[in-house]
């Protein structure tokens, strides 16, 4: 493994800058990896192909050119790459069996996934002022949520991930990197990361907690207020057959929120336990695996108008071949 020799001025003597990380993965037999290959190469093709699915429903079905679902093929494409980000290069590593990740691939690696999981929280937060504008004000809706107002909003979300991705990116080159070398994960991540860092990573935590209180504390709290409001009109609704479908359609965006924000939160917010790195796992799996794959399911279970489109979409690919 390569290092970079380097001398400590203040302790006056000589240290290691490591170039090169460990990632130890999910499992250490070769029976369980090729077990863990087979599932996880499963899963991408499965949510790249329900997502893909999304996206093509969305830009061939005209009743579905609407700000909600405009919304949701940009989160589609998110998940198309919060998983791409992590997944490949992990099956990657199990078919080489070569568990290293040089420090520049590290931090580009971990650069992308904050920068895509930010924007997250930011089209969420969008998709529920979209259907508090369409529940809540409905006379007022197609001016408050013009083509303008979506691609502003989509473009604030890009700058504040953006912003949200390089700050933790640069603020993690000042740490020293002086062994041991192995991340206990299947992916960089900044919990795992600091466990390993030679010099003090307070500044960095806090750093954390306060731009993550910003990144998911301001969206939940909009996101909550947002859905009171809907909650009060929709139990005004008189017919049935209207709150049903107004709660359906929220219902999924709500489902989606939870998922994303409770594990969200549960990984980021509690810094510091080294045995809770198998939580982390899970938790990371949960993050990058499980909810990208599930977000096109939640969508289109209770979602007639997306159900009619994706058969569209099926029959039409038929018919060409």
């Amino acid at each position: 493994i390569s290092l970079q020799q380097i001398m400590d001025p203040e302790a006056g003597i000589n240290r290691t800058a490591v170039t090169e990380f460990i990632l130890l993965g999910l499992v250490e037999t070769e029976k369980l990896q090729s077990m863990l290959f087979v599932l996880f190469f499963f899963a991408y093709l499965v949510t790249v192909g329900g997502n893909l699915s999304i996206l093509a429903a969305i830009l061939v079905e005209p009743k579905l050119h609407t700000p909600m679902y405009f919304f949701l093929g940009n989160l589609s494409a998110l998940d198309i790459g919060c998983i791409t980000v992590t997944v490949p290069p992990m099956l990657d590593r199990l078919v080489s069996h070569k568990r290293t990740i040089s420090y520049d691939a590290c931090l580009t690696q971990l650069f992308f996934f904050h920068l895509l999981a930010g924007m997250d929280c930011f089209l969420l937060t969008a998709m529920a002022y979209d259907r508090f504008l369409a529940i809540c004000r409905p006379l007022t809706y197609s001016t408050r949520m013009s083509q303008t107002v979506q691609r502003i909003l989509v473009a604030a979300s890009w700058a504040c991930a953006f912003t949200n991705a390089l700050t933790h990116t640069v603020a993690l080159t000042t740490l020293n990197f002086c062994g041991p070398q192995e991340v206990n994960h299947f992916y960089c991540d900044l919990p795992q990361l600091f466990q390993l860092s030679c010099s003090s990573t307070q500044l960095n935590e806090l750093l954390l907690f306060a731009v993550g209180f910003i990144m998911a504390g301001t969206p939940v709290v909009l996101i909550i207020s947002s859905y009171i409001h809907v909650a009060a009109a929709v139990l005004r609704i008189r017919s049935a057959e209207g709150r049903k479908k107004a709660f359906s359609t929220c219902g999924s965006h709500l489902t989606v929120v939870c998922l994303f924000y409770g594990t969200g939160i549960f990984n980021y917010m509690r810094l510091g336990s080294e045995e809770a790195s198998d939580k982390d796992k899970g938790v990371g799996i949960f993050n990058t695996v499980i909810n990208p794959m599930l977000n096109p399911l939640i969508y289109s279970l209770r979602n007639p108008d997306v159900q009619g489109a994706l058969r569209r979409v099926f029959v039409r690919r038929q018919s060409l071949t």
